[in-house]
């Protein structure tokens, strides 16, 4: 059978279950099947591991995962899609398809459930530009046993994620996800690879989970507390942004305390490396400038 994933078999399944898009959810549906080759052979898969999909839509990516991973756990939140999972992945029984909201779902008990027995899992996943960076986070603060993460994203967040410190990609979304992974991007996806094409291109881009946190924080939500604080406004220096988890009054000794780390006050946030970023942290909580 034609694969689900070419513009004849997806509105071949759209027309035969009445299905409409919601825009809402941002629904767009893959259907270039050169795309999804780049994002299987990312994934790094085999018949011993698992993949967690979100957001399957129709199963274009669900298919091929299937086809590669031991067992695939797909998450759907718009319940109408359901039973059209259930009928196009019926040939393959390693599918689980999980009516849930990715947000609200209880991924350790999942990962309990769906993949308790194989040797690895990635997740592998066009994302809903709309949730794109939720998604991401909760997937990376939850500890899961993630190898990689392969996703389909808006371009200027894959851009975002993957950016260098000094420039204008580069900020607290970049630091988080290299705090926990390494980035690759893996190619670019233009608009016509979907139904309905979105009006912006997309990419796909590779985290590769670290085995230990890029840097070494002893409290990591004052490290990220840190890294929100100097981003704040773009435009203020790094003395500036900080002052306001110092309070005004200490902005001097901020300054030159900043200078001791070998840190000039008046950089901004996105000339900063993890490292620096770790040393400013440590500074600040030893001199009791953070709550």
């Amino acid at each position: 059978m034609q694969e689900i994933a070419t513009s004849s078999r997806t509105r071949n399944i759209i027309r035969k279950h009445g299905f409409t898009f919601k825009k809402s959810l941002g629904q767009n549906f893959l259907i270039d099947g050169n795309v999804l080759d780049r994002i299987i052979g990312a994934a790094e898969l085999d018949h011993s591991r698992g993949a967690l999909e979100v957001g399957p839509g129709i199963g274009s990516l669900t298919e091929r995962l299937a086809q590669s991973a031991g067992k695939v756990a797909a998450v759907e939140i718009d319940q109408r899609l359901i039973p059209i999972l259930q009928d196009v992945m019926s040939p393959y029984p390693n599918v689980s398809v999980v009516h849930s909201d990715i947000l609200k779902t209880d991924l350790q008990q999942l990962w309990k459930e769906q993949f308790s027995d194989l040797a690895g899992v990635s997740v592998v996943a066009n994302l809903p530009y709309y949730v794109t960076t939720p998604i991401i986070m909760k997937l990376l603060e939850e500890r899961l046993p993630i190898e990689n993460i392969v996703v389909m994203v808006q371009r200027e967040v894959a851009e975002r994620m993957s950016a260098k410190p000094g420039g204008k990609d580069y900020g607290s979304l970049s630091i988080a996800v290299q705090y926990y992974c390494e980035p690759e991007l893996v190619c670019i996806v233009p608009g016509k690879s979907f139904i309905p094409a979105p009006n912006v291109d997309s990419a796909v881009i590779k985290l590769k989970r670290r085995a230990e946190p890029a840097v070494s924080v002893a409290d990591e939500a004052k490290f990220f507390q840190v890294v929100q604080a100097s981003f704040a406004q773009r435009r203020k220096t790094l003395a500036n942004n900080l002052s306001a988890l110092s309070g005004k009054e200490r902005k001097g000794e901020l300054a030159e305390l900043l200078r001791e780390c070998g840190i000039q006050p008046e950089r901004r946030a996105e000339t900063l490396t993890l490292q620096e970023f770790a040393l400013v942290c440590e500074m600040l909580t030893r001199h009791g400038m953070l709550a």
